[in-house]
């Protein structure tokens, strides 16, 4: 299957068949791979807003590769500061590299840069959008504990901020193609928007809105946990009497599955206790290390490499 040249902007671009491959060209990054397919390869890393993983797995990724790594994480020092708009930055770039890594604030970003780049532009986040090469890590570290994703027959929950969370539209959308049973559970005003809710019941999937943190618990497989954010809340109150009612402790584990597992984009702020890292649901760190061997699938396939 070739991947060369693609883009890598929203998980709604690739067919069930793609990411499968591209699952599978993880699994053999993951074994080691001694040569180096990338090298003379340059990747830039357009970094708009912060970014602590997602910036630094990509650099690990194209290190082990064998490729070299420029661009920023401070659009400060960039000429977008001095009003330099974004198509403009893109057509610089590519002539200077050979990928093209962004995280921009706005929404659809990413999408206008793959439309103006003659390089590969993979989305690392946009917006309230899209985080796809989040979902391809959130997918490996579920196909490895659960080979029956593939079946459609997990329970994934998720829980949190579900109206902003971009990791949390992605993955939606990538288990349309495998189906299972999905639960929602979220404060007012951050609930899934219902686009995503639709399109998960179009393809079969079987979605439901459940109660409590402690219900969605009690019946997943895989529980997506994300932090909510205060800024979402006009009421600091609302805030704190509503954030400590989304916060997983490891006493209220007790009734999960043995073999649930908690996963986590990152980063966390209260809303996983430190004392659930020692219990065998946390799996979020061993998620986060997934992201090495995802990304080096990933820029392997679309630089034509691997």
């Amino acid at each position: 299957m070739d991947l060369r040249g693609r883009h890598v902007i929203s998980i709604a671009d690739f067919s069930r068949e793609e990411i499968l491959h591209i699952l599978r060209s993880a699994a053999e990054m993951e074994l080691g791979r001694p040569a180096e397919p990338l090298a003379g390869r340059l990747m830039a890393t357009l970094f708009f807003e912060p970014s602590t993983r997602t910036r630094l797995s990509f650099e690990a990724a194209m290190l082990k590769l064998g490729g070299r790594v420029m661009g920023f994480s401070d659009p400060g020092s960039s000429s977008a500061k001095k009003g330099e708009s974004l198509a403009d930055t893109i057509r610089m770039i590519e002539r200077y590299a050979d990928v093209i890594v962004m995280r921009h604030p706005r929404d659809g970003a990413a999408r206008l840069a793959a439309e103006v780049s003659r390089v590969p532009v993979i989305n690392g986040g946009d917006g309230s959008n899209q985080h796809p090469t989040q979902t391809f890590l959130d997918l490996y570290t579920i196909s490895r504990i659960f080979p029956q994703l593939v079946e459609g027959g997990l329970t994934v929950g998720f829980a949190g901020d579900l109206r902003y969370g971009r990791t949390v539209h992605s993955l939606i959308s990538a288990l349309c193609h495998f189906g299972g049973r999905i639960k929602l559970v979220a404060p007012r005003g951050l609930e899934l928007p219902p686009q995503y809710e639709q399109e998960a019941r179009a393809h079969g999937l079987h979605i439901e809105t459940v109660p409590t943190l402690q219900a969605a618990i009690d019946a997943c497989d895989v529980l997506y946990m994300t932090r909510l954010q205060e800024e979402r809340f006009p009421d600091p109150l609302e805030f704190d009497h509503i954030k400590a009612s989304y916060r997983i402790t490891a006493s209220m584990l007790s009734s999960a599955k043995p073999s649930m597992r908690i996963l986590h984009p990152l980063p966390r702020v209260n809303e996983i206790a430190a004392d659930v890292d020692d219990t065998v649901h946390a799996h979020y760190f061993t998620q986060a290390a997934n992201g090495i061997p995802v990304r080096q699938a990933i820029l392997g396939l679309v630089l034509g490499a691997v």
